[in-house]
This record gives structure tokens, sequence and C-alpha cells, in this order.
């Protein structure tokens, strides 16, 4: 137990009579209500917005540099250096802030659906619908559970302490700050309740490894044989869309495991980007938004608080939090045996990936280290319309140790498990983002579904002259036509000049992965122009 947790300062706060317990979901609605948070919908879910924070705070999150960190984080640009002064210096302040509020809430529950791997936290927050949103994200301990927990991780959430960046050495008023050594996340100045769940993640990416567990950015679904599939993306490729497939059981949407002895959920809720969401297109996520979830920054109508899911008014980032269990088609636990097939998601903005191809072995460590996607408006500050980008292992902004570490895990358990792998592009199709159209999800879904069922490995293949991906020519319910990625542009030499540069962006980008061996090195774009 770390220095800051045996002090009296934290125990005695939690003991106040404004500190609330493990609320039940109904008993934080009316807190939420009560406290003018958020507003109840016509299906009785939550609405709240986050003001200016509409997306996670890159720039604003460090890990605390100290003697067990140090010679293990990947220190950068993504993991942020602070001192652990200063950490201390910030959590005395907060917990001083959090004193004076009038109501404060607690949440204990655990990461990991496996119990063999699981870690035993306690979500502190000021507001009521950040704690209702962690009730609904992480796994809920039964009454036993409950009696005998001790949380070995703390998130600390005040949302409305704004940091002085000259007074606490900041970069904003916000921070987002996780201190291995003293087991706390602290987080203040930003409402984004995503913070809180992907902070916990990044702390499962920098512990399970040292268990030989391999944590992964990815939703998970199992068939009626058994069949596991990993779906890896960042936000806004599809991952959740897509794991929620009516004739598969949602493992979970965002993040899991593997160890020895197969997968398991992170988490025990979702977290569903909802822009343009619609009950023809999406009817599993769609239906799960009633009483009990959160919308986070959706627009509602004044009269009737119909959520408005077209509207991006706000935010494109539009969000809806529930539990596994609004999901009617789930496995519990959220645990499941290997995977038989991982799916690489990427929302290429570009429109020159194929829409989808299956990978060799060195394809797909190459793939997976170079993580490439496009961002999307609204996912983090800043962004307003896609930026290609590059995140290793499709999670770099959570991966507190280096890509190599998780690559060489994933390599290894695609080896053992000789588990078949796929790159599906969600992205553009008929030209990049502005003149293109977003891949119709229901081709994604007969791609993903032929994939599943083996129908694609017997089929006559195309190589990608810039990519050298093996496309198949023929996929049932999809026009052949859409599989060629050259066929459906207007101009298809303004498609060459599109895909000879995203082929020199991969290319560039790989030069930092030294360490990767040469046959992975060439199983990069085939197209060389620099």
């Amino acid at each position: 137990m770390s220095a800051i947790n045996q002090m009296s300062e934290l125990n005695l706060l939690l003991a106040q009579d404004h500190v609330h317990h493990q609320l039940s979901v109904p008993q934080l609605v009316e807190r939420v209500l009560d406290r003018n948070e958020g507003t109840l919908t016509n299906k009785g879910a939550i609405q709240a917005t986050t003001g200016a924070y509409t997306g996670r705070s890159p720039n604003d999150k460090f890990i605390v540099k100290d003697d067990q960190s140090n010679q293990l984080v990947n220190w950068g640009k993504v993991n942020q250096p602070i001192d652990d002064k200063v950490f201390v210096n910030l959590y005395h302040k907060v917990l001083d802030h959090l004193k004076n509020r009038n109501d404060l809430f607690v949440f204990k529950g655990y990461a990991g659906a496996d119990e063999k791997f699981r870690l035993p936290i306690q979500v502190i927050n000021e507001f009521a619908w950040h704690n209702l949103f962690a009730h609904q994200m992480f796994i809920r301990p039964d009454a036993d559970e409950e009696k005998n927990h001790e949380a070995e991780f703390t998130v600390i959430s005040a949302p409305t302490f704004k940091a002085d960046p000259e007074v606490d050495g900041t970069n904003s008023e916000a921070f987002i700050m996780i201190s291995f050594k003293h087991r706390v996340v602290l987080i203040g100045g930003t409402e984004y309740a995503g913070e809180i769940k992907k902070s916990i993640f990044s702390v499962m990416n920098y512990l399970l490894p040292q268990k030989d567990v391999l944590p992964m950015h990815c939703s998970a679904n199992i068939g009626k044989e058994g069949d596991v599939a990993l779906f890896f993306g960042l936000s806004g490729t599809g991952k959740t869309t897509l794991s929620a497939d009516p004739h598969r059981k949602l493992i979970g949407d965002d993040e899991h495991a593997w160890s020895n002895y197969g997968i398991f959920n992170i988490e025990g809720g979702c977290y569903a980007k909802c822009i343009n969401l619609s009950q023809d297109k999406e009817p599993q996520i769609f239906n799960a938004i009633h009483f009990g979830s959160v919308l986070e920054n959706v627009a509602l109508d004044s009269g009737s608080h119909t959520p408005d899911y077209d509207d991006v008014s706000l935010t494109e980032n539009t969000r809806a939090a529930y539990p596994i269990h609004h999901i009617d088609n789930i496995v519990e636990p959220s645990i499941a045996g290997h995977p038989h097939a991982i799916i690489f998601l990427t929302a290429d903005a570009t429109g020159v990936l194929p829409p989808i191809s299956k990978l060799t072995k060195e394809q797909a460590m190459y793939h997976f280290l170079s993580g490439y996607t496009s961002k999307l408006a609204g996912t983090e500050r800043g962004i307003t319309e896609p930026q290609a980008t590059f995140s290793a292992c499709f999670g770099s902004p959570f991966l507190p140790l280096p890509p190599s570490t998780y690559a060489e895990m994933l390599g290894e358990k695609i080896e053992q498990f000789n588990a078949d792998v796929y790159l599906v592009n969600t992205g553009w199709t008929g030209g990049r983002y502005g003149k293109g159209s977003r891949m119709k999800l229901s081709y994604t879904r007969s791609m993903i579904h032929a994939a599943l069922e083996g129908e694609l490995n017997s089929v006559e293949t195309y190589t990608d002259p810039f990519f050298g991906l093996n496309i198949p020519m023929h996929c049932p319910g999809v026009p052949d036509e859409v599989l060629i990625p050259r066929k459906t542009w207007d101009d298809p030499e303004e498609y060459d000049r599109n895909a000879q540069e995203l082929a020199d962006k991969f290319h560039e980008n790989f030069k930092k992965f030294s360490y990767a061996t040469e046959e992975i090195k060439q199983a990069g774009p085939s197209y060389h122009g620099k």
C-alpha cells in the first residue's frame, strides 16, 4: 500500500456523511435529476453534457515517473512523465476540494471478468452521473464480493477542480494522472466520462503483461460453434457496432485480455458512439439505451426528450454508456476460449484501402504495429475532420509499455492458436473523405460474416499493387466492384496518387520499429515511392 493511501486524509474523506457508497442505479438516477446534472430521456436514460471537453484530452494525460515506472514505461508524447512530488501536491489539493462538495459518490467494482486476473477498483466522483457511468462501465460485485472488496486502484474524478498550469505543473486546467506507485488515478478539469474508463484501461495495459496476459483494445463475440472473433480498432472504426451481431453472442465491445486460458472482457459495460444511430442499422445498440444508460452530449427534443442521434451541435463524438446486460445476446460471465479470427478495423479516410483482405502472419504483425486509421471528428479535442494517424497496436494512447511488448505477445498467440487475421476498412470508398462515401454497414457485416464462416478461404484473390494485400474477388452480399477500391473511383489516376501517398506514410511511420524482423518490414505496402 502506498504512502498516500495509508494516510488518513482519503479515509476520513470517505467516512464523511456527504459521501454516498455503492448507490443503486435508481438511487443514482434520482441524484442526477435532483442535482440537475442531467435530463431523463423518453426511454428513461440519463442525458448529460460535458462542456468544453467532449472527447479525451491526450495532451493532459501524464504518468508519474518514479522508481517503479521509470524502467518500464515507454516515455514520450503519449506517456508524458510527471514528477511524483507534483502528483502528490495535486492529490492533496483535489482532496481538499472534494471535502467542500455537497455530495460525493463512490463505486467499488472490478476490471477484468476473469477472477484470476481481475483488479479491484474504486471510483470516487463529485458528479452522480459520472458514478452512474462507472457503475455501468465496470464489473459490478455481488453481495459477497462487495463485503470483501479491497480496492487495489482508486480513481478520483474532480471535474470542477481546475488546475493552474504555472503552479501545478500541468499543461492546462485539465489533467489525467496515473501513479502506479500510489495506485491512484487523478482526474480534474474535464467532465468527459471516457477519461474514467480509459484510465483504468491504461492501468490494465501496464499490469497485465507482467502476468503474461495480453491486454487488447478490441471488441469480441462468439459464434454458435464456440468460434471467437476479436475486432481491433480505434474509436469510430466500428468495434462496438460490428461486435453487436444478432447472430453471435457479445463478449464485450472495447477492452479485452488474452491469457493462456482464453480471452476475457475487462469491463462490465459498453461505450458506443451513437452518431447517426438508428434502430434499423444498429438495433442491439439502439434498444440497449434505456433506463440506467447514460447518453453523453446527445441532443434531445425539448418537448418529448427524444434523442436526436443525427444532431452534431454538441459534438460528433456522442456516446451511449450501458451495462452489457442491456444487450440480449451476451456471454455471461464475459469469458471465452482462444480466438479463431482477428479483425483489424480501420476507418481509412483516403478511400484507398480495400474493404477486406486476408493477412499473412507477417502482414498481421506489420499492420498491428502500424495501427493505421483516421481519427474521426470529436474523438479528441481539436479533431474536426478525419486525420490519418498511426496508433501502434490499435491503441497507442492507452499503452504505457513499448508497442513491441504487446506485438510480440500477439504474434506468439496468433502462431500458437493459428488464428486467421483480416484487415477491414470501414472508412471511405469511391473517393477520399469529402468526395467518396462511407462504406455501407451492410457490406461490412456481409464481409465479416463471410470471413468468420470461412467463405473467403477458397475465393479467388487479387493482390493489390500498392499495398500487397490479398483481396477476395467475390463475397456474398457485396457487389464485386466494391471489393477492389480502384474500381469505385471515378478517376483511377487520382486513386493511384492517393494510394501512393498513403503507402509512403506507412513506410515513413514504420521506420520507428527498427526492431521488427526483415520479414515483417517487407510485409508492408509493396509501393515504394520515396
